[in-house]
């Protein structure tokens, strides 16, 4: 045997032995969040799944503050070994349009893992307005000097690019009152102080459903079955309409092939369970369990999409 093939086959046996010894210790799962949202129900969720069949526990690191780019920061600088995780939102998609200068690239300096979920949001509005669709409220909306005035869960949040997407498509206008976080919004919006608001699913189905608020449509591009009776923005007119959050994983830029390959087979498999499909959709949530490059094609799709709809906000997170 030569010693050129004898080098190749140690060097085989020793990619094998990686691919399969991964994982041998804990997975660190760093959340831009803090304790206590929305991500922990979903993370937990599928995690446990994963942890129990790679034989290793995900060690959940909450890292919240700038919109994620903490978490952001952190992961991209980790070593690129599988052992630290990265839970994202739509946040890494909006964040290179919203802030000046970042420390990290959203594409370069990360692998894309999987895109876990989707949540569509639900556009409802104070029922003293004489608005139940989104014809309707397009055509209040231009009778009315500056239009509705709209709530959001802060600048540059979803809540707040939906209704400017939908202004912009409706060649309408708006008045916007940003709040901190869905709670304080939806308070002024059941009092009346505001007109309308694009809240997540699970934030404001309950409300419509009680009456106190209205739903004039759901802004997935399709419906959901937790208002099924309410028509999509895109079936009411606007073609191509869609305002989604998201969860999703990534690793540092350079991670294995091997580390990417498994949890994304695995994380696949823990999504089309019907436990975990049955709590995703409890929460507005759809399971996606997508490839690594259909992942990564769609954060810089959300990106190209959402970068104009900021510049003609004029939000920043500076």
């Amino acid at each position: 045997m030569t010693k050129t093939l004898t080098a190749f086959l140690i060097a085989v046996s020793a990619q094998l032995a990686a691919a399969q010894s991964y994982p041998v210790k804990p997975i660190r799962l760093v959340l831009p969040v803090a304790p206590g949202g929305g991500s922990d129900i979903i993370v937990r969720i599928v995690t446990q799944k994963v942890a129990a069949v790679i034989g290793q526990q995900f060690v959940i690191d909450y890292r919240g503050g700038a919109n994620g780019n903490i978490a952001h920061d952190l992961v991209a600088k980790a070593p690129p070994d599988g052992y630290t995780l990265l839970w994202v939102n739509a946040g890494i998609a909006t964040n290179a349009s919203l802030y000046k200068k970042l420390n990290h690239d959203p594409v370069r300096d990360f692998t894309p893992i999987t895109q876990l979920t989707s949540q569509s949001y639900v556009f409802v509005a104070h029922p003293s307005v004489p608005i139940r669709n989104v014809k309707e409220f397009v055509a209040l909306a231009n009778a009315r000097k500056g239009g509705l005035v709209y709530a959001s869960t802060g600048a540059g949040s979803l809540p707040h690019l939906g209704m400017e997407l939908l202004i912009i498509k409706a060649r309408t206008s708006g008045t916007h009152i940003p709040y901190k976080g869905a709670g304080p919004a939806l308070i002024d919006l059941i009092g009346g102080q505001v007109d309308v608001m694009m809240p997540t699913m699970i934030a404001g189905t309950p409300f419509a459903r009680s009456g106190k608020l209205r739903a004039l449509a759901v802004t997935s591009a399709r419906g959901s079955a937790l208002l099924p009776e309410v028509a999509t923005v895109a079936e009411q007119g606007y073609p191509g309409f869609e305002v989604s959050g998201w969860y999703g994983m990534l690793a540092p830029a350079g991670t294995p092939k091997e580390a990417i390959a498994l949890l994304n087979a695995e994380i696949g498999k823990a999504l089309k369970l019907p436990d975990v499909n049955e709590r995703l959709s409890g929460d507005g949530a759809v399971a996606v369990g997508n490839t690594p490059e259909e992942f990564g094609a769609y954060i810089k799709s959300e990106m190209a999409k959402w970068a104009p709809v900021i510049k003609a906000s004029g939000a920043t997170a500076d």
